[in-house]
């Protein structure tokens, strides 16, 4: 398997392949590569429907160049337990982290909430989270005010009165919650606005369709997450053991 930068031929390559609807792993076998070097690729420039081979090719380049000029990143993966390997886990990180970008997440956010996600515990402290995504401590504390706002992340303390930061399971359910009582309340401004603005007059009758719409998505989103509440709490089933007679 090719190791090393993508090409601008590999690229293009890219590029045809979504035009053609195929899927990362099908791209990513054509052109003999990991399936997560090719979804990293697609989604740090500007995700499947926007990909330019000609563009990536030039912002490759760009923070290649950016990257000699600055002090490097430790090359060293840290350590991990379970047999993992931790040039893959590395690699997966800046993956899920470039995901939650093109979700909206700003960078570091998406940093500190990949970091988390993927640690065992669920839990890092601003010191662990410094020294995984070498920023400052400043860095760290304003992220995660972001992550606290959107309900993503909860603060929490441990025997020794360090203050961690924690994703759980129902933090999902949370953050989904969040989400729709903060639709709820563009609801209710925009049906404000058409009180303003006159009901049957084209901006209100926007407004209207606009707050109908939304009212719709946020009990929908409400409801589901209910429902499906208990499946974050849901342990995997375990595999049945074909080692035995």
């Amino acid at each position: 398997m090719p190791g090393g930068r993508l090409t601008q031929q590999e690229r293009q390559q890219i590029a045809l392949g979504l035009a053609d609807g195929l899927a990362y792993a099908e791209i990513a076998r054509r052109l003999d590569r990991p399936t997560s070097t090719i979804t990293r690729e697609v989604m740090r420039n500007g995700g499947p429907t926007s990909y330019r081979a000609d563009l990536a090719h030039r912002a490759t380049e760009r923070r290649a160049h950016r990257s000699r000029q600055s002090t490097p990143r430790s090359p060293e993966a840290l350590p991990q337990a379970h047999g993992r390997d931790p040039e893959a886990v590395r690699e997966y990180e800046e993956v899920l982290t470039t995901v939650f970008m093109q979700s909206g997440m700003p960078k570091m956010m998406s940093g500190v909430m990949a970091c988390l996600c993927i640690s065992d515990t669920g839990s890092l402290t601003a010191a662990e989270l410094v020294q995984r995504l070498q920023v400052s401590p400043a860095t760290i504390s304003k992220a995660i005010a972001f992550l606290e706002n959107q309900a993503f992340v909860r603060r929490e303390r441990d025997e020794g009165r360090r203050e961690r930061y924690t994703v759980d399971a129902d933090v999902w359910y949370q953050s989904m919650m969040a989400s729709a009582r903060a639709t709820s309340m563009i609801v209710e401004t925009a049906r404000q606005g058409v009180g303003v603005l006159g009901a049957g007059t084209p901006a209100g009758t926007r407004l209207e369709n606009i707050a109908r719409f939304l009212d719709y998505v946020s009990e929908s989103t409400a409801r589901a997450a209910e429902q499906a509440r208990a499946i974050l709490h849901t342990a995997p089933e375990t595999p049945p053991d074909t080692t035995t007679a």
